[in-house]
């Protein structure tokens, strides 16, 4: 399903990098129009975190009602994401989809050559032994980004081929080369650049997160549950806790996709934190503006 939508991905950042010429350029480029595809599903998520937030009083009222009966509470429950038109697993389309793109452009970015430049794989093992028979190093991870590198000489190698000229990728954006990979080059400085720069937008991100869900969590501790014998009462304390540990839980999950997105960066090529970087930004941006305009 992946190596799929990672050669979709490849034909439109192919055709992106035909026009532009430069593979970081082109990855920008992509990510806006990912970001411009994905913006009714945004949307829809802010509409749902919003409307979530204004039905806390009456999802309160139903837990504190039938807390002793499990079965009706559910039956409830569903019965009021029914009249709202919602759905309680909306949340996790959003998820899924991000989880797709994640390892998707992660083989986009790992397999240029295949995905991008859809040069067979034969032609590709062809340049691998080649390499390996006069003794240079091949990454058996990532031997398509030592292709990218050993294009020169690949070229003098095969003259003939019309395959080798698309071996040579323009890498270079802003005097950093996306081909280099953390792990592989940890004394020269400039490959942590982009990572620790999408660190800091995940911080941001995970900061206006969590800072919405704060919000929900003390507009719904305000809320009064109705009861009919003895008037308003203050939510229980047990609810409270119910409420915390729901938001404990959406805090953590809220950290699991860039602890996980930055571990791969450092084991990845440059290119792949460079998507991440400005989908971050782009994502940042976009919660902004919807947040000021849907009510």
């Amino acid at each position: 399903m992946f190596e799929f939508f990672a050669n979709i991905f490849g034909y439109l950042l192919g055709f992106l990098y035909n026009i532009i010429n430069n593979y970081g350029l082109a990855i920008i480029v992509f990510s806006v129009i990912i970001k411009i595809i994905l913006l009714p599903l945004s949307i829809k998520q802010q509409r749902t975190l919003k409307k979530s937030s204004e039905l806390q009083e009456k999802m309160k009222t139903i837990q504190f009602k039938y807390k002793n009966n499990p079965e009706k509470l559910n039956q409830e429950m569903m019965n009021l994401y029914k009249s709202e038109n919602m759905s309680p697993f909306s949340g996790c389309i959003t998820a899924i989809v991000q989880f797709i793109l994640l390892i998707s452009i992660f083989f986009l970015v790992k397999s240029p050559l295949t995905y991008m430049e859809k040069i067979p794989t034969d032609s590709l093992n062809t340049y691998v032994n080649q390499l390996k028979e006069e003794g240079r190093t091949i990454s058996e991870v990532y031997p398509e980004i030592d292709l990218i590198r050993e294009a020169d000489w690949l070229k003098e190698k095969n003259p003939e081929d019309e395959n080798v000229d698309r071996l040579k990728l323009e890498m270079n954006f802003l005097g950093l080369d996306l081909s280099k990979i953390p792990q592989q080059n940890i004394t020269d400085f400039t490959v942590y650049i982009i990572p620790l720069l999408y660190i800091l937008s995940s911080f941001v991100s995970i900061r206006m997160t969590t800072s919405m869900q704060e919000k929900m969590k003390n507009k719904g501790n305000e809320k009064e549950v109705i009861d009919g014998t003895t008037g308003k009462e203050l939510v229980p304390e047990e609810e409270k806790d119910e409420i915390d540990t729901v938001m404990q839980t959406n805090k953590m999950m809220s950290w699991m996709m860039p602890i996980m997105s930055i571990s791969i960066a450092f084991v990845a090529p440059l290119g792949l934190a460079l998507y991440w970087l400005v989908n971050n930004i782009l994502m940042i941006l976009e919660r902004l503006i919807l947040n000021k305009f849907i009510k």
